[in-house]
């Protein structure tokens, strides 16, 4: 938390009060749905494990983000190979507190469940996901600032690229588009943004070239 008080983006910060996040407990998930809802009708919808991809597409086109329900063993504090309570809630949730980020969240899967039966398109789309919601990057006020859970989540890889260890290029959606991603590995490239609105269009022109 200290070092995301300093290096987290002005909403996610905004978002992490707003849910009602403690640092000393695991979340209530109803309880945190009662608090979102009625800012911005999203709500934390508990689930076993991972979703097929339709499924997910469904939820978050309907503003249900699927989150997982175990919690990471203290041996995979700095990565776990998938997504557990802390990278979902931690992570993700609140950002779900901002009313743009959750309209472009909801767009992205009516969009994504529309290409279910074109798997290019929908890889393509899925690197617009890793390098926003997942490994999003922000200018605000001329410093460089974190909002992607897979950033939020991981001490580690977070300090690595608030030292300089990724390359981080302004956003270009081509650039997204065509860049491949690996999953396995703490991230080389990262696409900064200057505004939450930058990604709701970039969403929008990549919907009328894939769909």
């Amino acid at each position: 938390m200290p070092q995301l008080r300093e290096h987290a983006c002005e909403e996610y910060l905004e978002g992490f009060e707003v849910i009602g996040l403690k640092e000393d407990q695991l979340p209530d998930l109803k309880a945190v749905s009662a608090r979102l809802a009625p800012r911005t009708r999203w709500q934390s919808t508990p689930v076993s494990g991972f979703l097929p991809a339709d499924a997910f597409f469904e939820m978050l086109a309907n503003r249900m983000f699927p989150t997982t329900t175990w919690l990471r063993s203290r041996e995979s504090l700095e990565y776990t190979p998938e997504p557990d309570i802390f990278h979902d809630v931690f992570g993700h949730v609140p950002m779900h507190a901002h009313p743009v980020f959750g309209d472009f969240l909801q767009h992205y899967g009516k969009v994504c469940a529309g290409l279910i039966a074109d798997e290019v398109a929908l890889e393509r789309m899925g690197r617009l996901f890793w390098f926003t919601v997942e490994f999003g990057v922000i200018r605000q006020s001329g410093d460089l600032k974190v909002y992607g859970s897979g950033l939020i989540s991981s001490h580690g890889e977070c300090t690595r690229v608030l030292a300089g260890g990724a390359e981080v290029r302004d956003f270009n959606l081509d650039r997204v588009l065509e860049t491949k991603v690996d999953t396995g590995s703490m991230q080389p490239v990262l696409y900064a943004v200057e505004s939450f609105e930058q990604v709701f269009e970039a969403t929008k022109v990549a919907e009328k070239r894939l769909g």
